[in-house]
C-alpha cells in the first residue's frame, strides 16, 4: 500500500473516532471479504474491519448482529463505530466497523497444544456452550436483513454447478444428500445462528473465551446448526476430541442444556454435523475451482482443494454410524 492511501486511512480513522491522534496503524490478516487493521486512537487499541472492493455483502447486517449479541451478553468485541459505503462523505472509503480490541489467540493449534492455554482448555467447552446459549436467545426478527435459506438445496445446487464445470462426480456427497433429505429434523427452533462458530473464530485468552468473532455468515436458522458445526471433524484440528478438539459431545450438550434450559436432540445435532461436513467438502471444491479455473491462482487454494477427500472419508464414517458419541438414525 502506498503512503498516500495509508495516510488517508489514518486520517479517516482519526475523523471517525474524533481522536487527536491515530498511531500504530497496521494491516492484519483478514478474510476474502474484508480487510482487518489494528490501530490506536489517542492510545486506545482498536480494530478496523473494512469491506474489500467487489464484495457485495452488507456489513450493516453484521453490525446490527454484533450490537444485538453484545446487548444479549454474548462475549463479543464492543462495536464503537460503523458506516456504509453509500454514506456521503464516508472517510473510510467503504463499509466498515471499528471495534474494541480484545487480546488473546485465534490460532487453533496454539489453543489446543500450548501450555499457556491449558487452563483455558479446561473451561473452553463450557464457555463455548454458554456463548451459543446466549446468542440463541436473540430474536432474529429484531435484526433487519438477516438471510434465511434452505442449506441442503443451496449446496445441492452449488455441487451440481461445480460437478458440471469441473467434470467431476462425488458419490460420497450424493449419499450424504440422500441421507440428509431422508432425515430432515422437524419442529426445529428458529433463532439467530452464528454460521461459522468454531476455533479460529473465537478469541481465547489464558482463562477462556474472550470474544466470539467473524459474524459475517450470521443468519436465521436452527440453533443446533451452530452446535453441529462446532463438532465437524475439520474443526478439531487433529485432536481426537469431537467438540472443537477439546471436549466430548456429552460435555457440550450438558453445558448447553444447563445454560439454555432447553433439551437438545442429539439426532438433530448429528444431522447438522453431517451437513456441516458436506458443506465444508463443497467449500473446499469451491476454493479449488478458483485455482483450477484461473480465477485466483493460489497454492493455498489448491491445497485446500485436496482436502475434499478428507470430507468424503468423514461422511462415509458418519453414514456408517461409526462416529462415537452421537449414534442416532442411519
Amino acid at each position: 500500500m502506498s503512503d498516500q492511501p495509508f495516510d488517508a486511512l489514518r486520517e479517516g480513522l482519526r475523523s471517525v473516532t474524533a481522536s487527536s491522534k491515530v498511531e500504530n496503524l497496521s494491516r492484519l490478516s483478514g478474510g476474502a471479504s474484508r480487510e482487518t487493521w489494528r490501530f490506536e486512537a489517542d492510545g486506545r487499541p482498536l480494530i478496523l474491519q473494512r469491506q474489500r472492493s467487489g464484495d457485495i455483502r452488507d456489513m450493516g447486517v453484521e453490525a446490527r448482529v454484533l450490537r444485538a449479541a453484545f446487548a444479549a451478553g454474548v462475549r463479543v468485541p464492543e462495536l464503537l463505530f460503523s458506516g456504509s459505503g453509500d454514506d456521503v462523505g464516508n472517510p473510510i472509503g467503504s463499509s466498515y466497523m471499528i471495534l474494541e480490541h480484545v487480546s488473546g489467540e485465534t490460532i487453533a493449534r496454539k489453543i489446543l497444544r500450548d501450555e499457556q492455554f491449558a487452563a483455558a482448555r479446561s473451561v473452553l467447552v463450557d464457555d463455548l456452550a454458554e456463548s451459543l446459549a446466549a446468542l440463541h436467545t436473540i430474536d432474529p426478527d429484531t435484526i433487519a436483513g438477516l438471510p434465511s435459506t434452505d442449506q441442503v438445496q443451496q449446496y445441492r445446487e452449488t455441487l451440481d454447478g461445480l460437478n458440471s464445470a469441473l467434470g467431476q462426480s462425488h458419490p460420497a456427497f450424493e449419499l450424504a444428500f440422500r441421507w440428509l433429505e431422508a432425515n430432515r429434523p422437524t419442529g426445529s427452533r428458529r433463532s439467530l445462528v452464528h454460521g461459522d462458530f468454531r476455533l479460529g473464530n473465537v478469541m481465547v485468552g489464558n482463562d477462556g473465551v474472550g470474544a466470539v468473532l467473524d459474524w459475517e455468515l450470521a443468519h436465521i436458522g436452527d440453533p443446533m446448526e451452530d452446535l453441529g458445526w462446532l463438532c465437524v471433524r475439520a474443526w478439531r484440528f487433529g485432536s481426537p476430541k469431537p467438540v472443537a478438539g477439546v471436549g466430548e459431545y456429552d460435555e457440550l450438550i450438558g453445558a448447553y442444556q444447563k445454560a439454555s434450559g432447553l433439551t437438545v436432540d442429539r439426532d438433530v445435532v448429528r444431522w447438522w454435523e453431517v451437513l456441516g461436513t458436506l458443506k465444508w467438502g463443497i467449500m473446499c471444491m469451491i476454493q479449488a475451482s478458483s485455482h483450477l479455473t484461473g480465477m485466483a491462482r493460489s497454492h493455498e487454494l489448491a491445497a485446500i482443494g485436496r482436502r475434499v477427500c478428507e470430507n468424503e472419508y468423514d461422511l462415509f464414517l458418519a453414514l456408517d454410524g461409526r462416529w462415537s458419541g452421537l449414534g442416532g438414525r442411519r
